[in-house]
């Protein structure tokens, strides 16, 4: 359904890409949904390459005296001069805020800052407008030639490279430039390395997010110490060191141990290197001091009931446990069938709340669905 969503949501003036957990299909009750407005007015390029043909604001990032995975950006060209209003000067060059891009789309509905984000009073929405640069910049270059087990394969990199990459508005709390800084985004790429998951990578990655939910948060020491970003960042270094070949249904309580084993490890030395820019300790500044010890202290009082503490949340029901059970069945028969009951029920489900931002007619949802579930499939032996 995010799939068809995002199919349809590309415009003359943006693209809505879904993002988060509901963008990655794993929402948990109470979760949020987060969107991407990628703004197409604007462009970010490596190089000083001034194109006056083009319609759009010009930006060159620069990356000098910034934090590993965030950039400046400096302006180049403008046919448009109210630009200027969102540019804070300073060497003599101007330089895009952040601040002054998020507070130029609050509304009386998005009047709330929430990081790169703004979001509405019933914090069902977050809405992060972004920039796009259509090339895969040089900071994540060493991505690409990371030796590993396979995962994710080269298809897959060239695939995440296309797509280029994102840059939200946030800079570095603190930082003296903070106010025209902005950060990486890697979410399309991310959603791209999660669509290749196994199913006990999924189910492995939901664990990890049921434990921070259902075990950490509840805690009110270790509240807000942690985000589900930090689980899909050690998920996908472990997918990378091991061979795909473990991640099989019988293997599932041992590799999902082996997560919550690098969890508490990034803990306890403080560090949690961002998956494509190793250099970004994501704990850095963050989990440190005595909230650090408190946390440590939690997690390994969990880790010693071994698999056992995932009978205390009550996340999973018993019907959807059974409903899951029915899916995997299904897939095994290699079989992508849509019939119009089930269409019925996605058509009802959660995601029709995003339908206000450019889809409005359940026949284009209805198209998209059957042409996405049409595509043939190869169920690995």
């Amino acid at each position: 359904m995010n799939t068809v969503h995002d199919n349809l949501s590309n415009g003359e003036y943006n693209t809505i890409i879904t993002s988060g957990s509901f963008g990655e299909g794993i929402q948990m009750p109470g979760s949020d949904i987060d969107l991407m407005f990628v703004l197409k007015e604007y462009d970010v390029f490596e190089e000083a390459k001034i194109q006056k043909n083009r319609n759009t604001a010009q930006f060159l990032m620069e990356t000098e005296d910034t934090k590993p995975g965030f950039i400046r950006l400096r302006f180049l060209h403008s046919n448009d001069k109210s630009i200027f209003e969102l540019c804070d000067e300073m060497r003599c060059y101007k330089y895009f805020s952040n601040v002054l891009f998020k507070e130029n789309f609050m509304t009386d509905v998005y009047s709330c800052v929430h990081g790169p984000c703004l979001s509405e009073k019933t914090g069902l929405f977050d809405v992060a407008y972004c920039l796009h640069s259509k090339s895969w910049v040089k900071p994540v270059q060493p991505w690409l030639k990371r030796s590993n087990y396979s995962w994710p394969g080269f298809k897959v990199k060239q695939n995440i490279m296309t797509h280029g990459v994102l840059f939200v508005a946030i800079g570095v709390k603190g930082s003296a430039c903070e106010q025209i800084e902005w950060r990486l985004s890697f979410s399309v790429g991310e959603k791209f390395l999660i669509y290749t998951f196994t199913h006990t990578q999924f189910i492995c990655y939901s664990l990890m997010k049921i434990l921070l939910k259902e075990q950490i948060d509840i805690d009110i020491d270790c509240k807000d110490l942690l985000c589900s970003y930090f689980m899909k960042t050690i998920l996908f270094w472990l997918s990378e060191e091991l061979p795909i070949s473990i991640w099989r249904p019988e293997n599932l309580i041992s590799c999902f141990m082996r997560c919550f084993r690098r969890l508490i490890y990034c803990v306890e030395y403080s560090v949690c290197p961002h998956y494509f820019i190793p250099e970004n300790n994501l704990f850095e500044d963050k989990i440190k001091g005595k909230a650090r010890e408190t946390l440590l202290h939690k997690l390994k009082i969990i880790y010693s009931y071994g698999w056992k503490f995932l009978v205390f949340p009550f996340e999973i029901s018993n019907t959807e446990i059974s409903f899951l059970f029915e899916q995997i069945q299904l897939n095994q028969r290699n079989t992508n069938y849509v019939n119009n009951s089930n269409l019925q029920k996605l058509l009802s489900s959660n995601i029709q709340c995003i339908t206000g931002y450019g889809i409005a007619s359940d026949k284009l949802w209805e198209n998209g669905i059957h042409m996405i579930m049409s595509c043939p499939t190869k169920v690995p032996k």
